[in-house]
């Protein structure tokens, strides 16, 4: 902020007064600042907290589009644990809530507390649908994520993911954080910023090198522009998109507090690698083994299948935890850690506590459709629950866990069904066409299409879209001509050994909180409690 901009007044945590702010700010792939001011509103700056919580021993893993949301995540949290939302998707999340008309008030109230409410009132006017849209009518398209995003795909992604945090925060002190996709690169900036507006205590980060992300932050939090390479196939270099939060909000805010920032690896010498530079370095791991849910590492060394085509992972795929220990950053492991042994176990090992996904994702509070729980729940008990690891399904190349559910694609009749289209496009890859251009492509589009832009038709077997089925997961298909819905993909971690013993104690369902309680109630001076 400029030395002679007027400062914010605050009461009690709260900023009651104004800012200056530039007026005249534009948006593309590499963000400039405008001139001019103006005054604007300013809102809660929970940076301002003086008293950190406690380190948790508990992380809910982020978990699909949408499952780990925010009455999911402010669950875990109350209950002193660290409470995750997942960010992926958060643009298209908002988007179609609002279209679905926002029937609890629940989005707007979030939006009524962004800083900068005409971007906000933007948002809903163009998504908002009183009532909720029509039955049988399409969602609104919403851009895709480019190297040029226009400012309404920018401004949505902020205001998707502020809201998603602000909501996960609202009215308590507890931890909060966000978890990212490093793949999903082209989206990573005004997620980002957007979570930390919200005051979002962690960001985590996997299924990639994150090896940008702690810049990202301190650039943000000094409200500074910040910059992500992005990996664009046959290009010499790695193209580079950049942020600048005061081009793009129209105004110069109080810095936000700096988040936490965890990298999701699998390998200790990935780990070593992020530790050894102070630009790199994150504030700790969290370390995922091969049968956690979602995206996997694939397997070291070559390819081998088991009989039901699933990778076959080695020892060499462990990671070495003493090896990690050693680097002096705080770790939690993931992966079968989902009971209270295992965290127990995990303590003993000099982790600093545990990531725990499947047992919150079958929570109440979990952002599954009722379909879908009702489903899972049932094959809980009936013992007939299984998660297999496909190998080919996600259009990343990374292995990814899937629920075998009837009625999701992870049927191949349901799969067959449905006509290959790329319409969200958060995991499609950008390429250098012969003419020197960015083109993007996705190993789920049409084989035609993918193969005419330079693709290998080998990559296209098999793949399924995992950003129309994840969202189909939580209630928000998209609808197409003709009347097909699109069908949901259900991931799971591989042990259910958590799950079933909570489906004992809670034969009818249990909550977030009791999920807590149940798995720590082995350390000493705890005692499991009560749904």
């Amino acid at each position: 902020m400029p030395s002679d901009a007027p400062q914010p007044l605050r009461r009690g945590g709260r900023a009651t007064g104004t800012i200056s702010a530039p007026d005249n700010a534009r948006v593309s792939a590499v963000v400039s600042a405008g001139n001019g001011y103006r005054s604007v509103p300013i809102v809660e700056d929970r940076s301002l907290r003086m008293v950190e919580p406690a380190r948790p021993v508990l992380i809910q893993g982020g978990m699909g589009v949408a499952v780990s949301s925010w009455p999911l995540a402010r669950a875990v949290s109350t209950a002193g644990q660290l409470g995750v939302v997942s960010g992926t998707a958060l643009d298209a999340v908002l988007a179609r809530r609002l279209q679905d008309g926002d029937p609890d008030g629940h989005l707007r109230r979030a939006l009524d507390h962004f800083p900068i409410p005409e971007m906000a009132g933007r948002v809903q006017a163009r998504f908002f649908r009183p009532g909720g849209r029509a039955a049988g009518k399409p969602y609104v398209p919403i851009p895709k994520p480019s190297l040029q995003p226009s400012r309404a795909s920018l401004e949505l992604a902020v205001v998707g993911n502020f809201v998603e945090v602000w909501l996960a925060k609202e009215g308590h002190q507890g931890l909060v954080g966000i978890n990212y996709l490093e793949k999903v690169q082209m989206s990573t900036l005004p997620a980002v910023y957007g979570a930390m507006l919200a005051g979002v205590d962690y960001v985590l980060m996997g299924a990639g090198i994150p090896r940008e992300i702690p810049q990202v932050l301190d650039r943000f939090a000094g409200h500074q522009s910040a910059r992500l390479s992005v990996d664009v196939h046959g290009a010499d270099a790695p193209h580079v998109m950049e942020l600048d939060p005061a081009a793009l909000l129209g105004c110069v805010l109080p810095p936000p507090r700096r988040p936490e920032f965890l990298a999701i690896v699998s390998a200790h010498v990935l780990a070593t690698f992020l530790a050894r530079d102070d630009a790199t370095r994150p504030d700790g791991f969290v370390v995922e083994g091969p049968r956690a849910g979602g995206h996997n590492a694939p397997p070291r060394g070559r390819l081998v299948l088991d009989d039901e085509k699933q990778p076959v992972y080695g020892p060499r795929d462990d990671a070495d935890l003493a090896k990690i220990a050693a680097l002096g950053l705080p770790f939690w492991l993931a992966g079968t850690y989902g009971t209270p042994d295992r965290v127990t176990a995990a303590l003993a090992s000099g982790a600093a506590g545990v990531q725990v996904g499947t047992v919150f994702a079958l929570s109440r509070e979990s952002g599954f459709s009722p379909d879908v729980r009702a489903q899972l729940q049932r094959r809980l008990a009936q013992g007939t629950l299984r998660v297999l690891t496909d190998a080919f399904a996600s259009p990343t190349g990374f292995p990814f866990k899937v629920a075998q559910l009837s009625d999701t694609l992870a049927e191949d009749a349901r799969y067959a069904e449905r006509a290959r289209l790329c319409d969200l496009g958060y995991l499609r890859t950008p390429y250098v066409r012969d003419d020197g251009s960015v083109g993007y492509r996705c190993a789920s589009e049409p084989v035609p299409i993918y193969v005419r832009k330079g693709g290998a038709i080998e990559d296209t077997v098999g793949r399924k879209c995992l950003c129309n089925a994840l969202t189909a997961n939580v209630g928000l298909a998209q609808t197409r001509r003709g009347g097909y819905t699109e069908a949901p993909l259900v991931t799971l971690g591989e042990d259910l050994t958590g799950a079933r013993s909570l489906m004992a104690l809670y034969p009818s369902g249990w909550t977030a909180r009791a999920a807590v309680e149940w798995l720590l109630g082995g350390l000493p001076g705890r005692a499991a409690g009560s749904a």
